[in-house]
């Protein structure tokens, strides 16, 4: 049986939008909500839709939890209208939510404090237009190295990302990240382990859960292999040496810190044969659906229900 919490307090999610990632948003909004439930909070789940801020008004929560998955749920679109409001919510700022979903803006950052990141070049939608794609394209076939790896330069959930290993492929992987963000970046391709560390950072500060490894069947942990099939396999903790481990959990730490990040956040990284991390994506509203990684490390830590109790009572303090 699930324990109550003491103190009960008035829970928004807001869930669901018009992103791509829609469905993702709308099951990690019920999860979170059924969880909080289950420990005595009062939760009201809302859209982000034209009666957001009337819902907000008619049920005065003492903490909103936002769970919209990409753009304006994690560049800092939501988070602005929220800080507005003055209401206490889970998650970065507008300022940080911003610079940590860009990622080139976040690459740049890590990439000069000194930590390592793939080289990476980005391309937005209109240089293809008005220099000509073929132009571009030639001009990429000269400098490329295969394999590389393609994906919007914004938003969640692994969408429109592709590793290709020739000029064709990338074309064609051009062509189907664009359907998701007016800019593509093209990243080298590291080889390793994929590893996600998630950060809890409340009370004490910052704190490092444990790393999952992700398997995949074909290597390629996007959209299909996170939400779609049964064939991703996940390893708590992942399976390195714990010198490596520890020195994951220290990079996603000192990432979250560099990004200004708060509450929560999961670090990605690549860990290579040598045992070098690489730094790949900073995620400042990760998942929360049952095949989602923040809930696995935070069962494996603690229990993701005693986590999501302490970020409400947390975020609900922290005026």
């Amino acid at each position: 049986m699930t324990r109550q919490t003491d103190h009960p307090q008035r829970v928004l999610i807001i869930a669901g939008g018009l992103t791509h990632e829609r469905d993702v948003s709308v099951r990690s909004g019920r999860r979170v909500a059924s969880t909080l439930h289950h420990l005595g909070h009062k939760v009201c789940v809302c859209d982000l839709d034209s009666e957001l801020l009337t819902g907000i008004e008619d049920f005065q929560p003492d903490v909103i939890w936002p769970l919209i998955h990409g753009s304006l749920g994690e560049d800092g679109s939501l988070q602005g209208l929220l800080e507005n409001l003055d209401i206490p919510f889970v998650g970065s700022n507008s300022a940080q939510a911003m610079m940590a979903t860009n990622k080139p803006t976040a690459k740049s950052l890590v990439g000069s404090s000194g930590l390592n990141t793939p080289g990476w070049v980005t391309l937005p939608q209109q240089l293809f237009r008005q220099v000509g794609a073929s132009g571009v394209l030639d001009s990429l076939d000269q400098t490329m190295h295969y394999p590389a790896i393609v994906k919007p330069a914004d938003g969640g959930s692994a969408l429109g990302l592709s590793k290709v290993t020739s000029a064709e492929e990338l074309r064609l992987a051009l062509v189907d990240a664009f359907a998701y963000g007016e800019r593509v970046m093209i990243e080298n391709f590291v080889e390793g382990t994929e590893v996600a560390v998630s950060v809890l950072d409340l009370e004490n500060g910052p704190t490092a859960l444990p790393p999952i490894e992700i398997v995949t069947d074909d290597g390629r942990y996007d959209y299909d292999a996170r939400y779609t099939t049964d064939s991703t396999e996940y390893f708590v903790p992942a399976r390195l040496d714990q010198e490596v481990l520890d020195h994951a959990q220290e990079t996603a730490l000192e990432i979250h810190a560099l990004l200004g990040l708060r509450h929560l956040s999961r670090i990605d990284v690549i860990v290579d044969p040598a045992g070098t991390v690489w730094f790949i994506d900073a995620n400042v509203a990760p998942g929360m659906t049952d095949t989602s990684l923040f809930p696995q490390a935070a069962d494996a830590q603690d229990s993701f229900s005693a986590v999501c109790d302490r970020i409400v009572h947390f975020v609900a303090s922290d005026l």
